[in-house]
């Protein structure tokens, strides 16, 4: 089989043509249609049908992950259940190409009898939809890139643009910044590259840490740090709180193989790596793991900007969240 690869090509540029024709729809319906979404208190629900409602549940799903709270409402369950996801102060976005489809002529009587605002993406100025919605986003008629010039393909990828150009706008309105976009996306690879020492490692502020005065007993060290969850490792901190340096479970071993049982009666001080490696609560996680590769170590105490501790990251902690060094 043989395909046409030169109108694979001509189906791209088609496209891409569709999309640059849209650059009008940006005017003061598009910026009321922005403020509407910025100032919105509730929810931005997206809705739509068919090919057009895929296109939504992607444009929902980047409004919720650039800090406006959205979700995707199907025209059709909308009667049976999911119209109750609605609230008075929510806004509705409708895509839909001719704005005549009766799931999406439905879905308007209901959102307009709920007193919601409505945003309409769409071809026709004239349709049902337009008509009933506060702010009309009219694309015009576009050739679809089909080989018949009916299954949506250009049609959608403008819907796409334009739905991108509004959250996107809106989140640079909001100054949504990289912290923001990492806390939505803990799990991506991004979020795992951005994510901070802080936001990564197993003890979090507030939580009792394994500390010990430079003065302690280890039997003493021993007994204060009995009840910390899960570590391999105690800080030491001098009579100013400041970090003096770090006792190992191998330090101790080793400790303990050479003195024997005195070695419960020695200092922290003369057991612990004094002037030991250590890192920032704000410094990206990655550096952490450039630090454990470097030493080959597997803990750092955190510190805040006085060197004092506010928290113990473990090597463990890094490969948990995939953070490639």
């Amino acid at each position: 089989m043989e395909f046409d690869l030169e109108y694979a090509r001509k189906v791209i540029k088609a496209e891409a043509d569709a999309i640059t024709s849209m650059a009008p729809i940006v005017d003061a319906a598009f910026a009321k249609a922005a403020a509407m979404i910025y100032d919105c208190s509730g929810s931005c629900i997206v809705s739509g049908i068919g090919k057009a409602g895929i296109i939504a549940q992607k444009i929902s799903a980047t409004l919720a992950s650039t800090g406006t709270p959205s979700h995707f409402l199907h025209p059709a369950e909308a009667v049976h259940g999911d119209l109750g996801r609605l609230r008075k102060n929510d806004i509705v976005i409708v895509l839909s190409y001719g704005g005549e489809t009766d799931e999406i002529v439905r879905l308007i009587n209901l959102v307009k009898h709920l007193e919601i605002k409505l945003i309409a993406i769409t071809s026709d100025c004239e349709s049902t939809l337009s008509e009933h919605s506060e702010v009309a986003l009219c694309m015009g008629r576009i050739s679809e890139a089909c080989p018949l010039g009916v299954a949506p393909s250009a049609s959608t990828t403008c819907m796409l643009a334009v739905g991108d150009a509004l959250a996107l706008t809106v989140m640079k309105a909001r100054n949504f910044s990289v912290e923001d976009y990492v806390r939505f996306h803990p799990g991506g690879s991004l979020g795992a590259q951005l994510m901070t020492v802080e936001q990564s490692m197993i003890f979090k502020p507030g939580e009792k840490l394994p500390i010990a005065q430079v003065t302690d007993t280890i039997e003493e060290l021993l007994e204060k740090t009995s009840d910390v969850k899960r570590h391999g490792a105690v800080i030491v901190v001098d009579t100013n709180g400041e970090l003096a340096g770090i006792i190992t479970d191998a330090d101790l071993r080793r400790f303990a193989s050479k003195e024997g049982p005195q070695v419960f009666g020695l200092r922290a001080g003369q057991v612990m790596t004094a002037d030991c490696k250590k890192i920032r609560a704000d410094a990206l996680a990655s550096e952490a793991t450039a630090i454990f590769h470097k030493y080959r170590i597997d803990e750092l105490p955190v510190v805040d900007a006085a060197n004092k501790p506010v928290g113990l990251i473990d090597v463990q902690d890094i490969v948990t969240i995939k953070v490639v060094g």
